[in-house]
């Protein structure tokens, strides 16, 4: 089934109604609309001026009287698995993050997800790769909704996307892969500042891949003031393959996160493009091992 939508649509009614693997038509324009994607869908925009956008904020005080805290800002959750989004943008339009908190823009909570030529935008915490880690899923429960606490396998492909964003504005447990993506670090007031926050548990052996990415910059943003990647849990692990790096991208490349010893359990690694400088508890990958998580996306290296 195809459906249509423009800018007058309650997109969450349509997503609802729509039978499972439909393809949603979205016209230009801006949605200011909060979503969840519950079943396998389709949706395509027209373009970066598609934008689904919403303004909730991690001290933002819920209809419970609670803060939100970060998981429940997103403006789009995926809750299902076998979601494809295409040719629009997701922001989160809120602001100010350093004082206001994170602001997530896209959750994704499904396996076999699908961006291509999106654009994901936000400060803190843009884009969060479900699942949680399993401390958070046990310390939210009643909390969070059940579907945006399970533990389950969420594998994401990212294609010719762009993400923008400050602090740890790509972070969680899922296995992705950003192919082609541009990804741009934002001014905000804060001198310094990281990219990828994973959080992967031990058992996962892919984790984060970006693959012939551009880390670029806004103007503003300090020299060497941004570092790659820091574990938001003790095995993070996240891998930079033939990547190119603007001059924010401090040499050292990573963080161990605070006064952690993750310096001893993190999984950081490059390919390729490989920067004089690095810590050194991070890695250069042998060409079969970037041949082996690229497999797991059914890419191959080139």
């Amino acid at each position: 089934m195809q459906y249509f939508a423009t800018q007058n649509t309650n997109l969450q009614q349509l997503f609802d109604g729509a039978q499972d693997n439909s393809t949603i038509y979205l016209e230009e324009g801006t949605y200011r609309q909060k979503v969840e994607i519950n079943k396998p869908l389709t949706i395509i925009g027209k373009g970066a001026n598609t934008v689904i956008v919403w303004d909730d904020y991690a001290k933002k005080i819920g209809e419970d009287g609670l803060e939100l805290v970060t998981f429940r800002t997103y403006t789009v959750a995926v809750c299902a698995d076998n979601v494809t989004l295409k040719n629009l943008t997701i922001a989160n339009d809120s602001g100010d993050s350093p004082t206001k908190g994170q602001e997530v823009a896209l959750t994704v909570y499904g396996d076999n997800f699908v961006a291509e030529n999106c654009t994901f935008v936000s400060e803190q915490d843009t884009l969060f790769c479900g699942p949680l880690p399993d401390d958070l899923i046990e310390r939210y429960d009643g909390f969070l909704k059940d579907k945006l606490r399970k533990s389950i396998k969420c594998k994401q492909i990212y294609t010719n996307c762009t993400l923008k964003g400050t602090v740890d504005f790509i972070f969680g447990c899922g296995d992705c892969l950003f192919e082609n993506c541009t990804i741009v670090y934002r001014k905000d007031s804060r001198k310094g500042g990281f990219i990828v926050a994973p959080a992967h548990a031990e058992s996962q052996q892919i984790g984060m891949v970006f693959y012939n990415c551009n880390f670029t910059k806004e103007e503003g943003v300090l020299e060497h003031s941004i570092y790659l990647a820091r574990p938001w849990r003790d095995y993070g692990k996240t891998s930079f393959v033939n990547c190119h790096y603007d001059s924010h991208v401090t040499p050292l490349g990573f963080d161990k996160w605070n006064d952690t010893n993750r310096d001893k359990t993190a999984r950081f690694a490059e390919y390729g493009n490989t920067q004089a400088g690095r810590v050194s508890w991070s890695k250069i990958l042998s060409t079969s091992q970037v041949q082996q998580l690229l497999a797991y996306f059914n890419r191959e290296l080139n």
